[in-house]
């Protein structure tokens, strides 16, 4: 009796193993499926779309990476595999190798159901195009959808934010604030080989018209004039001195009072605080310290 109940135990433990590799080997399989260096770039784990809607978007994915010479990735999972939706995101971009260029340039939308969020995780040039304000904006067009269970809906507006916001490019104002180290870094729209060039032609245009101006107005000696004009400078030339005084005739002093600051109204803090956090991108670190930028939403 006691034999057969172990031999059961054993063989549910043994089944209840299996069950769970099992599981860990096909998400394991789906997690590897992720490839920067494939032309695939709509990974619907969580099954919300359609094969349709899938070619669809990878289609229009392929069209807007040329054209914005960014990468753009959308991602659905079941399960997150025991790390939150934006830490997710962040990893994943960086380990299946997504990016343009050294910078990593890109953006990728996760849809994750198991913690019922949605995420935008950018790097690169992307973290500068989608400032806070447009992330925020891009997530009140994907909520909508997402928030009715129509999920090619969010996935669309997604993709046309990205393009309209992508074609719009950088802002003047733009600059990236660290959330964590609070360090800032502007936007340069000039690069220094563009400011080198400018100085180069600023100069080169002076020096000419100094140059013509300087031909149009030299004395050229002639043979017999070389000592009239050595001489005609100093002529009737000579030094004067004269004994001057100040008077003071008069004097007004006007007063007036300047109220002392509360500091209980008005934004405080530098260039970057108040109206200007307009332009701002506020990024984070991975577990890498690679540099995102984003945002999330639950729904």
């Amino acid at each position: 009796m006691k034999n057969s109940i172990l031999k059961r135990a054993a063989i549910c433990f043994l089944a209840a193993a299996f069950c769970i590799l099992t599981a860990f080997a096909v998400l394991a399989e789906k997690m590897m499926e992720l490839d920067g260096n494939s032309s695939q770039r709509v990974y619907d784990m969580a099954e919300l779309l359609t094969e349709d809607e899938e070619e669809t978007f990878e289609e229009v994915i392929a069209r807007q990476r040329k054209t914005l010479d960014i990468d753009i990735v959308v991602v659905t999972i079941e399960h997150a595999g025991g790390k939150t939706s934006q830490e997710y995101a962040d990893y994943n971009y960086e380990a299946a190798g997504f990016g343009n260029g050294s910078g990593h340039d890109g953006i990728l939308l996760l849809i994750d159901m198991e913690n019922r969020e949605l995420v935008l995780s950018t790097e690169g040039k992307a973290i500068r195009i989608f400032t806070d304000e447009r992330i925020e904006a891009m997530l009140d067009d994907i909520y909508e959808g997402a928030s009715d269970g129509d999920f090619a809906a969010s996935v669309e507006a997604f993709l046309e934010d990205t393009k309209y916001y992508g074609n719009q490019g950088i802002l003047s104002n733009q600059y990236n604030y660290d959330t964590e180290t609070h360090r800032v870094s502007a936007y340069k729209s000039i690069q220094w080989y563009e400011a080198l060039l400018a100085v180069g032609i600023a100069a080169f245009v002076a020096a000419m018209a100094c140059l013509s101006i300087k031909s149009q107005y030299e004395m050229k000696e002639g043979p017999g004039q070389a000592r009239n004009m050595n001489l005609a400078y100093r002529a009737d030339c000579k030094f004067a001195y004269q004994n001057e005084s100040d008077i003071l005739m008069n004097k007004f002093v006007t007063s007036q009072v300047i109220p002392r600051s509360t500091g209980s109204s008005g934004s405080h803090g530098g260039s970057f605080g108040g109206s200007s956090s307009v332009g701002r991108s506020s990024t984070h670190h991975s577990s890498s310290g690679r540099t995102h930028g984003g945002g999330s939403r639950k729904f």
